[in-house]
């Protein structure tokens, strides 16, 4: 062999050998390319026209380890911008592929591409990704599987099988003209007229008998189901007849097990439940049904799916087994189930629960009415005005540049680029008794801003204004824990007393009880611009959202990463 050669040779496998001692110190790296492009689907007896990811629906899983790299080139086919979010994943240092339009980027324009870094870091469990311009989300959606890392294992025995089940809203109309109508009368959105499991209505819907979604089962076995609600506007109890779940986690962080024969799942929230095939061998239905104690619209239908047992036996036709289900509006139910998850805070999962709190906020969340101008035309609800939403009495104004990019091009400095949040709602009153108070709303773009190193309470109150329900708030770049939840008004010197500080889930999404209170801790470890909004999809076009700026710490570790080379153009 040539000398020169054999040196170039050995050099490579130098280079090779470091990267790969490096992939498996930092985790492995992972490459994907979507094409977002219209597809048609046929369901309830109408085609239409979905947007959709690689021409499925729902979109494709990603499958990663604890610690991996992701890379998604995201090809933009569709006739309009979009953005894709990863939902759960703290992104260390990187809000830069975050993705909440005009948040953090610009969106990808029709004809154009971003490829985007997922950056996988204490998760281990059930993530999603979703679109986050507009409603692109009803059908741009999918779940992340992120398992165990190399060498570490479950905290529990290891399923013989691992299924996602992804929760959907399905619209006959193209979601975006529900969204351009609601927009231009200003007033509510038209419900979904199904709900689905693994993209199928199920039998209790016109034409959909024949695709109804099924799981196999074999007696004996135990099922991991990661459970993921996509939906835009609606919580849901799921259940299986005739046999219980075992919850094991949520949100990618693992829960002490805990038994149960129904789920409680908000818009955005993932479960991941075992299943054990313990009952007669038959078919089963899945369950699925919304939860809404509210006056406001909603979809009230039913959509199911089939457990199937495998087996010779006599197939049932009209005698499946069904679960009894609760009444659509037993808040006490919901309340329950989220008041049992425990985080597992084991050894190898241990949690840190702030205990000395440097910043406070209590938080107001309202569904409200913002007053129009003189012959407005999109403004028609109780005479000239349009529905809005609010956190502390601000419905949020969207930028029409990305905040992140002017908040880096402006040294960090935020001075005229946005206005501050104020730390607790600008009236006290008795929020969720009170009759006489105003309706109406301020708006504007206010952020809450985060020294790097606060710790953070939060206090979310519900209130007696406007159409008054749950509300699912999402806090992108971080997990939070869930310390209590009540009914009524918080009660400052009493309610603290009650708060879990041992074992409180860490999860990043949750339901704040209707005329109610949810409290919420996490550390500000993560600098960036970070979006938290209500993930009902019309409650955040309302404006129930703010961002939250951690800023840069003393060091490059806790600052802020530069952006990438090619961010989509704001122009």
């Amino acid at each position: 062999m040539n000398p020169k050669m054999g040196l170039i040779i050995g050099v490579l496998g130098l280079i090779f050998l470091a990267a790969l001692i490096f992939s498996r110190a930092e985790g492995a790296t992972h490459n994907y390319y979507w094409v977002v492009k219209e597809t048609n689907f046929t369901k309830l007896c109408t085609t239409s026209t979905i947007l959709t990811v690689n021409g499925s629906f729902p979109g494709p899983e990603i499958h990663a380890r604890k610690g991996d790299t992701i890379f998604v080139t995201v090809q933009n086919d569709g006739p309009y911008g979009i953005t894709i979010h990863w939902h759960g994943v703290r992104m260390p240092r990187n809000p830069w592929s975050d993705g909440p339009e005009y948040i953090t980027q610009c969106p990808i324009k029709s004809g154009g591409n971003f490829t985007q870094e997922i950056n996988l870091s204490t998760e281990e469990g059930t993530l999603w990704w979703h679109a986050h311009s507009d409603w692109s989300r009803a059908t741009v959606h999918g779940a992340i599987k992120v398992f165990p890392a190399n060498g570490t294992s479950y905290p529990y025995d290891e399923p013989d099988e691992d299924h996602t089940i992804i929760l959907s809203s399905w619209y006959k109309s193209n979601v975006m003209d529900v969204l351009k109508e609601a927009l231009s009368t200003g007033g509510d959105t038209n419900a979904s007229d199904a709900y689905t499991i693994n993209g199928e209505p199920g039998d209790l819907y016109d034409c959909s008998n024949e695709t109804m979604y099924s799981l196999s089962v074999e007696a004996g076995k135990t099922y991991l189901l990661r459970i993921v609600n996509c939906i835009l506007n609606e919580e849901m109890f799921l259940a299986i007849a005739n046999h219980n779940m075992t919850v094991v986690g949520s949100d990618g962080a693992y829960l002490k097990p805990f038994s149960t024969d129904f789920l409680f799942i908000a818009p955005g929230q993932t479960m991941d439940v075992f299943l054990t095939a313990n009952q007669k061998a038959s078919y089963y239905y899945m369950v699925l049904s919304p939860f809404l104690d509210t006056d406001s619209s909603y979809d009230n239908t039913t959509s199911r799916a089939l457990i199937k047992y495998c087996g010779n036996y006599t197939t049932p036709t009209d005698q499946i087994s069904t679960p009894t289900f609760r009444n659509i509006s037993d808040s006490k139910a919901a309340q329950d189930f989220i008041v049992g998850l425990r985080s597992l805070g084991d050894a190898n999962h241990p949690i840190n629960v702030p205990q000395n709190v440097t910043k406070k906020y209590f938080m107001t969340v309202a569904v409200n009415l913002l007053a129009c101008a003189p012959n407005a035309t999109n403004c028609t609800v109780n005479g000239n005005n349009k529905l809005a939403a609010s956190l502390n009495n601000n419905s949020f104004v969207t930028p029409s540049t990305a905040l992140l990019q002017q908040y880096y091009e402006n040294n960090f400095k935020l001075n005229g680029i946005v206005d501050k949040l104020p730390n607790k709602p600008p009236t006290r009153f008795n929020y969720t008794t009170a009759l006489n108070m105003s309706v109406y709303t301020s708006q504007g773009t206010r952020v809450i801003t985060l020294d790097y190193g606060d710790t953070v309470e939060i206090v979310f109150q519900g209130t007696n204004i406007g159409a008054t329900q749950n509300h699912p708030m999402h806090l992108h770049g971080y997990s939070f824990y869930l310390l209590g939840m009540g009914s009524g008004d918080f009660d400052c010197g009493t309610d603290p007393g009650r708060f879990n500080l041992v074992d409180p889930p860490e999860v990043n999404t949750i339901a704040v009880p209707r005329k109610g209170w949810a409290a919420i801790r996490f550390l500000a470890d993560n600098p960036g611009v970070w979006f938290m909004h209500c993930h009902f999809e019309r409650h955040t076009i309302w404006g129930m959202s703010t961002v939250i700026i951690v800023k840069n710490g003393d060091t490059n570790e806790t600052s802020i990463r530069p952006p990438p080379s090619c961010m989509p153009p704001c122009s």
